[in-house]
């Protein structure tokens, strides 16, 4: 991953405040088992919230997901996100959701047919399942950001499809907060009309751009 020099600046304060914070929380535990505790708690919070903030994108963020859940050591990335790959490929199988690997990331693509009504952002209770089973996997594997990033043909008015692929995306992350999933991980985005991945002439090529995705990203040390 490369860095702004900016972005490492920032990363080497965040690490020096992390261990001047971390010199009290030292100094308390010599005060008694109960205290002992409690800040060894701090000092895990302190320690992931650093690791968050040497991830890739929103870095506030990272550091929340880091502080709440724990952050990836950067040898073990590559297993965990194998292994969360595998588990979704498996609980998706046949129900017509696409998972592509990039690097580190996970990319899931929900095409509208099999989860919208069209011009609707209400999920349909048919894919309840799938996405019962999606957030199962998220739940089981915390340490990743989820970014979800709704997209729409160029039929209709671009205002319209703008607040609709923000809606479908809303209501995706919603859904997944529902199913337990921690609603500082996740953000959600409309993308409208602007990032095709078919000809918009056609009917198939709109119903290909008619989509859901949902980035998976780990957040690491």
């Amino acid at each position: 991953m490369l860095l702004h020099p900016q972005g490492v600046l920032l990363m080497k304060k965040s690490v020096l405040i992390a261990a001047a914070l971390m010199l009290p929380i030292v100094h308390a535990c010599e005060t008694g088992p109960s205290q002992r505790v409690l800040t060894t708690g701090a000092a895990g919070a302190i320690l992931g919230a650093g690791a968050g903030m040497m991830a890739g994108g929103d870095d506030r963020r990272n550091a929340a997901i880091g502080a709440a859940v724990g952050a990836v050591a950067g040898a073990s990335v590559g297993v965990y996100m194998d292994r969360q790959e595998e588990k979704l490929r498996q609980q998706t199988a046949g129900t017509g959701i696409e998972i592509e690997r990039q690097g580190d990331q996970i990319a899931l693509t929900m095409p509208s047919g099999i989860s919208f009504q069209q011009g609707s952002a209400t999920i349909q209770p048919s894919f309840f399942q799938t996405l019962n089973q999606v957030a199962a996997t998220l739940n089981e594997y915390p340490s990743t950001a989820v970014d979800i990033r709704g997209h729409a043909s160029s039929e209709g008015a671009r205002d319209f499809n703008q607040r609709l692929s923000q809606q479908r995306a809303d209501a995706v992350r919603g859904y997944l907060v529902n199913q337990g999933v921690q609603s500082v991980r996740m953000s959600a985005i409309g993308m409208g009309i602007d990032y095709p991945v078919a000809d918009n002439s056609t009917e198939a090529g709109r119903s290909q751009n008619r989509r859901v995705e949902i980035i998976l990203t780990p957040v690491t040390q």
